[in-house]
């Protein structure tokens, strides 16, 4: 058998999620959304059916998967209508974090929780000015006796209102060259010095963003996650499955849009037949099914290179299923609307709403223009111009 094709596991996940996902539906996203609350009940059950850490190790709970069978649970939960971005930061990247370079403790403490879902981790890299500049970052830890003091801001970062911690990327002074150098800290939500601020966003989701301020939080020598001296592999450790799941994320969205299209050409008549037969309506949506399609094999791809522990391949294949997974969901919504015409703008139908909810993968957690940058240095060797 070729990786090109499921393994009947694979299948069987893809199609329970898949039925979990739609006892849920759009319905219940929307009216969780319209009562401002987060979506505990599809989370809570997803933990408690196994599919939150399905990723993680089974000594601590989880599944004993990869991130390949992490996005098969994203992409059909998004696909039936209810996706959960968090899944994106808590297990895919926090977890996974932790599995590998967490301590015994670390671990104890949090991965039995992150798989079940009673404990939620959000994640802190972007700042304001440092943009997709992750050199730039200027949140700093130092030492003060055993503890850590970690000072610093951060924006657009999910789910903090949920969160138990978060795991921040701070920078510690290299003690031989003395320069700065990235490393990970577990810091609690209730930590003194933490201070959470909402960003109002346009974008409605069930997932808030927020600015974050570190004033000298204090944390123990523990809240150290992994190597001091390894902090850029364990970071990187983190990031490619962050866009290996908003492949998934986007697909998902793309093939629920793409779904209620079809649903609508097939019966909508307006003259003598269905308006899916006319090929200007039936061409478009097959090319959005193509481009989802295609863009799902890269993320395949990305996810398998990437439990197989192959972390550069998996850093140029991840990066290319996050910009073709990106471009391919904001054609599929578009297309969709088109299809609908008014109706597409109505909230009968629930699909304007992803108009906006789609440029997020072409944004986050990096830019598509990034991404091109990324290739045509690391894959095409040309040169850089910053």
């Amino acid at each position: 058998m070729t990786t090109l094709i499921e393994s009947e596991e694979h299948k069987a996940l893809r199609s329970a999620v898949s039925a979990l996902g739609n006892r849920y539906g759009r319905d219940y996203l929307t009216r969780t959304l319209a009562e401002g609350k987060p979506l505990t009940e599809l989370w809570s059950e997803a933990g408690k059916l196994g599919y939150l850490g399905v990723n993680l190790p089974e000594e601590h709970g989880g599944g004993g998967g990869g991130i390949t069978e992490l996005s098969i649970v994203l992409e059909e939960l998004g696909a039936a209508g209810s996706p959960l971005l968090m899944l994106v930061v808590s297990p895919a990247i926090c977890g996974t974090v932790i599995a590998r370079f967490g301590t015994d403790a670390q671990k104890r403490d949090w991965l039995p929780g992150l798989a079940d879902g009673t404990k939620l981790m959000a994640f802190g890299i972007t700042e304001p000015d440092a943009g997709s500049n992750s050199h730039r970052i200027t949140t700093t830890a130092r030492r003060d006796g055993a503890d850590w003091l970690l000072t610093g801001r951060k924006v657009f970062i999910s789910g903090v209102d949920m969160a138990d911690a978060v795991l921040i990327v701070g920078r510690t002074e290299d003690a031989r060259t003395g320069r700065l150098k990235p490393c990970l800290f577990i810091v609690p939500t209730d930590a003194p010095g933490f201070q959470k601020r909402p960003i109002d966003m346009e974008l409605k989701a069930a997932e808030k963003q927020f600015e974050l301020i570190l004033d000298d939080v204090r944390l123990p020598a523990d809240a150290l996650v992994g190597d001091e001296d390894a902090g850029l592999l364990q970071l990187f450790a983190g990031l490619n499955p962050e866009r290996i799941m908003t492949a998934a994320f986007a697909i998902g969205m793309g093939r629920y849009a793409l779904g209620r299209a079809i649903e609508y050409a097939r019966d909508r008549t307006v003259w003598k037949t269905p308006i899916g037969a006319h090929q200007a309506i039936a061409h478009p949506l097959a090319q959005a099914h193509i481009d989802l399609e295609l863009a799902r094999l890269m993320m395949q791809k990305a996810a398998r290179l990437y439990d197989a522990g192959d972390d550069i391949g998996a850093g140029e294949a991840a990066n290319m299923a996050k910009y073709a997974a990106g471009e391919a969901c904001v054609k599929a919504v578009d297309q969709a609307v088109h299809t609908l015409g008014g109706n597409g703008l109505t909230r009968e139908y629930g699909l304007a709403s992803l108009i906006t909810a789609a440029r997020v993968a072409r944004i986050a957690p990096v830019s598509r223009e990034m991404i091109l940058n990324y290739v045509s240095h690391q894959s095409l060797g040309l040169p850089k111009s910053y």
